[in-house]
């Protein structure tokens, strides 16, 4: 296979190169090249900042009649990015460094300044000499007095540093660290007095709630004992029905309780809760008489009848004794409830 990117070229057998003609170029002719600017600058026309190191492309050329050590100076025409003004600066061979010519000023510049400057002074000063004698004794006794001042300002150093020499460090360090640890000692023993006190003050006041609290327990668990001892819930489940002595004999502490008190604890009232609206408190003064009901007569009133008055005075039944009335429609569980809990008190 051939290759892909063809380095090689053809050359035929009666090539001759003699007979290519020269291109004559000017010696003064452009070149564009990609280059980046070397130092910041601005802009006269606009003031636009062009930093170091920002790409352009820029026309080259070589400087006529200009050479440094047999070397070529070299010229690049920019553009500003703002206003498209033309800016040119050229090589300094001599600085190894780049020179601005025109269309804008070098930023940060201070430092060349300064050397130039001084290097300025430096060349003036040795033309005067060489045409002034009276001027090279004048800047020699001016060397010399700046001299003596030097000199005195380094015996003045040397004499501090002798000073501070005298200085025992050692010991200074020493008592520092010494007050450091004492005051450090002082600052721990306040920390613990403090706590101390913090401690005795939380303790009193543990004590304190704690003897309140101990009061105020024991208070509740007498109360609690005594509701416990006068109020049981089931003491209509655990105590049996009392005897007709039993009912008729007073209690021990001298005050009778009646039955119904102990129902009405474990089961309730007949007037409160959601039956308290369905059952209706019979009213004393309004009762109406309840009826008797005659007894069915037996056999010895009967025979009482049949032997005359006689008879019947000798063997009389013995009066009847009434019911408790019983209604058939109106009459309800409850009460019946009530009334026989009422018929057990009886003396």
């Amino acid at each position: 296979m051939s290759e892909r990117k063809v380095l090689n070229k053809y050359y035929p057998p009666d090539f001759d190169p003699s007979k290519i003609p020269k291109l004559k170029l000017p010696k003064d002719r452009q070149y564009v090249v990609r280059l980046m600017a070397p130092f910041n600058m601005r802009c006269k026309t606009c003031g636009e900042y062009i930093y170091k190191g920002k790409k352009f492309n820029a026309r080259k050329e070589t400087v006529q009649n200009e050479l440094y050590m047999g070397l070529p100076i070299f010229r690049f025409y920019i553009k500003c990015t703002r206003c498209l003004a033309e800016i040119t600066f050229k090589t300094d061979p001599e600085n190894t460094d780049y020179a601005m010519e025109h269309g804008a000023t070098r930023n940060f510049q201070a430092e060349k300044l300064i050397e130039e400057e001084e290097k300025k002074l430096q060349r003036e000063r040795e033309e005067e000499e060489l045409n002034n004698p009276m001027k090279v004794l004048e800047n020699r006794t001016r060397d010399s007095k700046l001299e003596m001042e030097v000199l005195e300002n380094l015996q003045e150093l040397k004499e501090l540093n002798q000073r501070q020499a005298q200085v025992d460090f050692e010991g200074m360090l020493n008592r520092y660290k010494e007050y450091e640890e004492n005051e450090r000692k002082r600052q721990e023993e306040e920390d613990e007095r403090e706590t101390r006190e913090m401690l005795d003050r939380a303790l009193v006041k543990r004590l304190r709630d704690s003897d309140s609290d101990s009061d105020e327990d024991r208070e509740k668990q007498r109360e609690r004992a005594e509701r416990c001892s006068t109020d049981k819930p089931t003491d209509i489940l655990t105590t049996d029905r009392p005897t007709e002595a039993q009912a008729s004999a007073p209690p021990a502490g001298g005050v009778k309780r009646p039955r119904g008190e102990s129902w009405e604890r474990s089961v309730g009232g007949l007037g409160g809760g959601a039956l308290g609206s369905l059952v209706v408190r019979k009213k004393p003064g309004s009762s109406a008489p309840k009826p008797e009901v005659a007894a069915p007569p037996t056999n010895h009133s009967v025979q009482s009848e049949a032997n005359g008055p006689k008879a019947s005075s000798s063997c009389t039944a013995p009066p009847a004794v009434a019911s408790q009335p019983i209604t058939a429609q109106n009459g309800s569980s409850l009460s019946l409830l009530g009334a026989y809990s009422d018929s057990d008190d009886s003396e």
